[in-house]
């Protein structure tokens, strides 16, 4: 499977990002990603993030595993290299999965008025559950939380202004930063045509701010071998208020 696309929003923000996926037996299959996104900050300043993801995922029957990697930031702002592990139970009718991520950042807090640029290293680590449920031949439930303890203390009121500056929309580095994060989806299969019906809330660790979200995610044929999925939502947030965006992505299969 090969796949790219983008994502925009309705404050400027724009991503593209290109991802594949090959099987290397009948019970593993390894995955990788490439995308940037950009930014106009509230300064003036333009933040470009660059991304970088890959994974392996190995089936046993009835369990598996799933082992990653990724790298993603502005190396003038925050930079950081993640590594997760997941285990998970399957068969017919459930998914469940229990994940570990752990994260190295490193944030250059800008000036403001009050204070000068800083350069602060600490890390995170994740806990986290997900599961997924037939809930009939057509739908599907997935659930999905993840907890983060961080390495060093956050102050939201003397950090709120830093946040501000980095964060104007969901493609701002800022958003990585999160206390906790939870979702649920509802999948609808209408013959060849997919669903997908996300709820979606967060919690910065640095201002303590929350983000609602909600998305739609249509996925059909083009041809044998295509696919497209084109995507609309809408987020509420404390810190950065509402923001529209789409999505538009294309999928091509082959043996």
């Amino acid at each position: 499977m090969i796949g790219a696309g983008g994502e925009g929003d309705s404050d400027g923000g724009l991503g593209l990002a290109v991802l594949g996926g090959v099987g290397l037996t009948e019970d593993t299959w390894l995955s990788a990603a490439v995308a940037q996104s950009e930014v106009d900050l509230v300064e003036g300043r333009e933040l470009e993030t660059d991304y970088a993801d890959i994974e392996l995922d190995h089936y046993f029957d009835p369990v598996g595993i799933q082992l990653g990697a990724a790298y993603w930031g502005d190396s003038d702002v925050l930079t950081s290299n993640d590594w997760r592990a997941s285990g998970y139970f399957r068969n017919d009718v459930v998914r469940l999965s229990f994940d570990y991520e752990y994260r190295d950042f490193e944030f250059i807090i800008p000036s403001t008025d009050f204070t000068t640029s800083r350069q602060v290293f600490f890390d995170a680590d994740g806990f986290g559950v997900s599961a997924r449920i037939q809930t009939s031949e057509s739908t599907s439930l997935r659930l999905r939380g993840i907890k983060y303890d961080y390495s060093v203390p956050f102050r939201p009121i003397e950090n709120v202004d830093a946040a501000r500056l980095l964060s104007v929309s969901r493609l701002s580095l800022i958003n990585s930063l999160v206390d906790h994060r939870a979702g649920l989806t509802l999948g609808i299969e209408s013959g060849s045509t997919i669903w997908d019906i996300d709820l979606t809330t967060w919690e910065g660790a640095i201002s303590g701010s929350r983000t609602r979200s909600l998305t739609v995610r249509c996925l059909m044929p083009l041809s044998k071998r295509t696919d497209i999925e084109l995507g609309l939502g809408h987020d509420d947030s404390e810190l950065y208020g509402n923001v529209t965006f789409f999505s538009l992505y294309l999928f091509f299969y082959g043996d």
